[in-house]
């Protein structure tokens, strides 16, 4: 992403607190009311030196002197808490919007899109990045409001009680200015640097997390720390280097409003004794000076929550203008037939030269299960991929009922394909809920006992402790893996789309599992339009037809019998794992 000017990042940011511009205004008119009471301090001072202390009788009455500094600091109790919890209220609302956008995306962002990204940085992002958003949104705003009126109303009453002095104490800006713009960049440049870091921390955790039993078996505890340690490492350097940069800013500051202040006590002494100024007015006047340091020392350390939540915007803003993933069709299909074609289809993957898919030609009648067959990295996954438009044909079509996918939209086009692949994904929710996941949530409770009976799955679902309540835990790991693919299978049973994809759903399973989950299969194929990927031949010698993809390419077509009568590549292909397993029996 080309990275956005400081104001244009700001005005977006801005355009998120809109909806929220009457509270947000509040919070602002409460700024600026408990900023202007500011410089009433200071002016209380000359009165009560010039006309309470040093003077025999009193023009005004102690009590009042009293009850004016306590209502000052009252009023501006009130009105900072108000403006505070207006503005954190406010905050809470566009991180919420900023999340809620983010996830979103994430929801429409194409499959490429999730083959570019580690799922650390993702989480990142969403997780850390848009809370450092709300620091430049709001925390930023309210410091720049607050303490520049501040500034403004000391500055005033200063003039009042001596325009020369007051010029001197000018004098510090430019400098100051220049300190906070030299040391802006370095410090947008390490909170990028920062945010980058997260990402890969948050993603080896992740990993780690989710790999434990394999990092235990094959000893990579070391080899975890270390990666973690590194990552932990290079985060604190970034941290580190952002933080010099920022603790310059402060004492910069403080010895350019020392100087300052020593030069105005000086040229004040000696105007003192030329001008006879009252006591009162000179300790007004320093009074002021010495409050101008504290909203002077905030404003100049706003710079680092100012880069930091800049760096943090171009990252949220950056997933959120992320491309969509295309639903340029226009043609709502109803249920369909299930006849599918390919037609001339070539796929080449961004990162490889050598096309995946070359002139793929393939008919596939309706009810009808072709089985692909062939050597690993033939294609085969990267074909049955384009059917739900995971990835789009490079040359070529892909045909739904002689309609071209590229002209349906994604939501009819999906809602007639069903997908069982080795790697099983269910969510840490009850089963009932993993079964009637997405558009099938809320489906009648006997609809999905009929899925899990046909499913082969209602037996050890009866004998868990509360049925179809059970919480299954992250993935189904409280699940055997027959009992994750059968769950798997009546998810796809009670969607009962016309066109069903198996990519190899029996693979990972021993003899036993693979005898239920193959009966809930048969169960699953039947009057469905079918496409298999296995690698174990022998569980689709009963397909109709089965293709033998190598580099891209179908180079025999027909079934069982007729590819071995053949002696070509599924003949050796056959031969081969014959030989393995009769060897392993």
């Amino acid at each position: 992403m080309t990275p956005q000017s400081s104001s244009a990042l700001y005005a977006r940011l801005l355009s998120y607190v809109r909806p929220y511009a009457k509270t947000f205004g509040l919070a602002v008119l409460g700024m600026v009311a408990a900023a202007a009471t500011e410089p009433l301090f200071p002016a209380l001072i000359k009165p009560l030196l010039d006309g309470g202390f040093g003077a025999r009788a009193p023009s005004t009455p102690p009590i009042l002197f009293a009850g004016a500094i306590v209502a000052i600091f009252a009023v501006r109790g009130v009105l900072t808490f108000t403006s505070s919890y207006l503005m954190n209220w406010v905050s809470s609302r566009v991180v919420l919007d900023l999340r809620t956008a983010m996830f979103d995306r994430l929801l429409k962002l194409p499959a490429s899109f999730y083959a570019d990204h580690t799922s650390g940085s993702l989480l990142s992002k969403v997780a850390y990045d848009v809370a450092g958003v709300s620091g430049a949104a709001t925390f930023v705003l309210t410091v720049l409001v607050r303490d520049s009126i501040a500034v403004l109303g000391l500055l005033a009453w200063l003039f009042y009680l001596n325009w020369k002095l007051t010029l001197i104490t000018l004098l510090i800006a430019p400098p100051i200015g220049l300190t906070v713009r030299a040391i802006a960049g370095r410090l947008r440049q390490m909170a990028r640097g920062a945010q980058r870091t997260t990402g890969d921390l948050v993603h080896v955790l992740q990993e780690t997390i989710e790999c434990h039993k394999v990092v235990k078996v094959f000893g990579g505890e070391g080899y975890e720390a270390r990666r973690f340690l590194k990552s932990a490492q290079t985060l604190r350097g970034f941290l580190m280097r952002e933080q010099i940069a920022a603790a310059l800013t402060t004492p910069i500051t403080h010895v350019l409003a020392a100087t300052a202040v020593a030069v105005i006590v000086y040229i004040a002494m000696q105007d003192t004794i030329g001008t006879r100024a009252t006591v009162g007015e000179f300790a007004s006047f320093m009074t002021a000076t010495m409050m101008l340091l504290a909203p002077i020392k905030h404003l100049t350390e706003l710079n680092p929550h100012i880069q930091r939540g800049l760096a943090a915007a171009e990252s949220v803003f950056g997933l959120i203008d992320t491309p969509a993933e295309e639903d340029s069709g226009h043609i709502a299909i109803g249920r369909a037939r299930g006849e599918v074609a390919f037609d001339n289809v070539s796929f080449t993957y961004p990162t490889r030269v050598e096309p995946a898919l070359a002139g793929v030609e393939l008919r596939i009648r309706p009810g009808e299960t072709l089985a692909l067959a062939g050597p690993s990295g033939g294609g085969k996954t990267t074909l049955v991929n384009l059917l739900p438009r995971f990835y789009a044909p490079g040359a070529g079509r892909v045909l739904l009922d002689g309609q071209d996918i590229q002209e349906l939209t994604l939501e009819s086009l999906r809602a007639n394909v069903a997908l069982v692949s080795q790697e099983v994904v269910l969510f840490n929710d009850s089963i009932y809920a993993n079964i009637a996941y997405g558009r099938m949530a809320g489906a009648p409770e006997k609809d999905v006992i009929a899925a899990a009976e046909a499913a082969h799955a209602m037996g050890f679902i009866r004998e868990t402790p509360e049925g179809l309540k059970t919480l299954i835990g992250e993935n189904g790991l409280r699940l055997s893996g027959g009992q994750r693919q059968r769950l798997a299978i009546a998810r796809a049973l009670l969607k009962n789309a016309p066109v069903l994809i198996l990519d190899e759903a029996t693979s990972a399973l021993d003899s036993e599992s693979e005898r239920q989950v193959q009966a809930a299969l048969d169960t699953l194929m039947r009057g469905r339009t079918t496409i298999v990927i296995a690698h174990r031949l022998s569980t689709i010698e009963r397909a109709d037809r089965i293709g033998v993809l190598e580099r891209g390419k179908v180079v025999e077509l027909g079934s069982h019998a007729e590819l071995l009568a053949r002696d070509g590549v599924y003949a050796r292909l056959y031969r081969i794992q014959y030989a393995a397993e009769g060897a392993a029996a």
